[in-house]
């Protein structure tokens, strides 16, 4: 009998597929059933793990005895199938955004605290060495007093799933889709800073938007004031005629000088961190394309050794409150 955690996964699709593929790596994990409702998805997943038992829906996967569950369905799921997850005694590491606002946010991290179940989110951008050689810097005041930031995710495709441009299934547009990704990465970076005030200029298809119940933003623009002056700008979209694929960025400004995680020609996966003064600037790490499931493995890796409840997941719901008043919520 295996003694390694048994993890459960709700959608297999590539995104569940590769988180799947990099917790198997770990080797501290064993894939014990997956669920998924296309027909279409559930073969190569099953290739991964030949034992793991094909389920049809959450409630059957919760039968499996499992440790854990790896949840990879539409965002209007995630609290709900979270919850449910976390009373039925699994941990669960979930596909951002956990929920669509900062009350279903709460609502699941106090689910997991009162079960005393390690939780995580797919914020995979934190494990980049770029970033995590940048917060270093900043939490290490090696920039002096940081007082500004640019963070920029330009996506010149958009989804590909209907569900995604449809508010009440997906919490929200590119705001949603990418920007939890540059909220998150300012907050962590600057060691969780107090927000002041956030302003924010949503648009759809050119026009500022009208009806947030009924359009999803595919631009958007946020400036936050944080208590103590500094100053973070955020810009994301969706469909953007940027003459490449991606334009990801986070760009920190301090007294002492700067730091950059960039994209390299555009890719989605390639990245470059520097540390600039002046004109000049030097390397901070080498470049590197294959970090999409460190988030993941490290979950894989903390839930094997007995890891529960972590406080600091509470920060989740200050990420998520920053969203809801960029929405004007």
């Amino acid at each position: 009998m295996s003694s390694k955690p048994r993890i459960g996964f709700l959608g297999v699709g590539w995104i569940g597929r590769h988180r799947m593929e990099a917790m198997i790596g770990t080797g501290a994990i064993e894939v014990a059933a997956i669920a998924d409702p296309s027909a279409e998805m559930r073969p190569a997943a099953i290739a991964l793990a030949p034992g793991a038992a094909a389920v049809e829906s959450l409630d059957e996967l919760l039968a499996q005895d499992l440790d854990g569950l790896v949840i990879a369905s539409p965002s209007a799921l995630h609290a709900e199938q979270s919850i449910q997850a976390l009373q039925a005694g699994a941990a669960v590491f979930c596909q951002k955004p956990l929920g669509r606002t900062a009350a279903e946010v709460g609502a699941v991290v106090e689910a997991a605290e009162r079960a005393n179940r390690l939780l995580g989110v797919d914020l995979s951008y934190r494990f980049t060495a770029g970033m995590q050689a940048i917060r270093d810097l900043v939490r290490g005041g090696k920039l002096g007093r940081v007082f500004a930031a640019d963070l920029t995710f330009h996506n010149a495709y958009g989804p590909d799933k209907p569900w995604f441009y449809d508010p009440a299934l997906s919490g929200g547009g590119c705001v949603m889709d990418l920007g939890v990704h540059l909220v998150d990465l300012a907050l962590w970076a600057l060691d969780w800073p107090e927000v002041a005030e956030v302003q924010s200029h949503l648009l759809s298809g050119g026009e500022p938007l009208r009806d947030a119940a009924r359009q999803c933003e595919d631009y958007a623009v946020a400036t936050i004031t944080l208590v103590n002056g500094a100053v973070l700008r955020l810009a994301c979209s969706w469909r953007l005629p940027a003459g490449q694929e991606a334009v990801i960025s986070a760009e920190f400004y301090g007294a002492g000088g700067g730091a950059a995680l960039r994209n390299v020609d555009g890719s989605f996966y390639a990245f470059d961190a520097v540390r600039m003064h002046g004109t000049s600037s030097t390397p901070l790490a080498g470049r590197e394309d294959d970090w999409g499931g460190r988030a993941a493995a490290d979950w894989a890796r903390r839930l094997a050794s007995g890891a529960r409840f972590d406080p600091e997941v509470r920060r989740l719901v200050e990420v998520a409150g920053v969203l809801d008043r960029i929405y004007g919520r």
